[in-house]
């Protein structure tokens, strides 16, 4: 029962490992270290095999939105799903409106939800963890330094042994672009990776609500 902490990629071999991230849809690619998710008004997403537990681990990433490009809703989204469609935990950026979700959700509505202005600096990197019963969503500027922004129980499913990671895109207009994911759960010493984003291009947000707000 592999933790999410043992799930690492750093997305610079070209090639988007067919194994572990069996569940994708989309057209997803690795180009440059990064992990590219089409943003268009489809939807596309990288998710990995149902494989994983979130107890007593973590996902952490470097994160580069879509770009607004004209959009209400130009988003993209890092969760880790339950085997219950609409139950999951993670966090949800919308450039085009300027905000971020750090939702726990049931049947994709999550009453306590906090919604931080999004700031591309301050909120760089993203960092879901599960410690003694309790779920923190965490932000960083470079992936060392982390600020809580949310605490919750953990909800029953966290144990389970059959989750999986979704980093999903979608946009209800506008120019097509990419949502992109550098260093996953990668780290060395002095600090994770430094990331540069690259050229956009072609390329959604998540089904089930895509806008952020308070019943997710």
């Amino acid at each position: 029962m592999p933790g999410f902490g043992t799930l690492r990629d750093e997305f610079d071999d070209g090639v988007l490992d067919p194994m572990v991230w069996s569940q994708s849809y989309g057209d997803a690619v690795e180009q440059g270290g990064l992990l590219k998710v089409p943003c268009t008004t489809g939807y596309a997403g990288a998710r990995t095999a149902s494989v994983y537990t979130l107890s007593w681990s973590q996902i952490a990433a470097r994160v580069f939105p879509p770009a607004p490009g004209g959009a209400a809703t130009a988003a993209c989204s890092l969760l880790v799903l339950s085997n219950v469609g609409g139950t999951d935990a993670g966090f949800l950026i919308d450039r085009a409106q300027g905000a971020m979700g750090l939702y726990l959700r049931v049947g994709y509505a999550d009453s306590g939800a906090v919604f931080p202005a999004y700031d591309p600096v301050a909120h760089a990197w993203l960092r879901l963890r599960e410690d003694a019963g309790a779920l923190y969503w965490e932000t960083s500027p470079d992936g060392r330094a982390w600020t809580v922004r949310r605490t919750a129980a953990s909800p029953v499913w966290a144990g389970q042994a059959d989750l999986s990671l979704l980093f999903e895109a979608h946009r209800d207009a506008g120019t097509p672009d990419f949502a992109e994911l550098g260093s996953l759960n990668i780290s060395r010493p002095g600090g994770l990776r430094s990331l540069q984003r690259g050229l956009t291009g072609p390329g959604p947000y998540p089904r089930a609500a895509s806008t952020v707000r308070g019943t997710g």
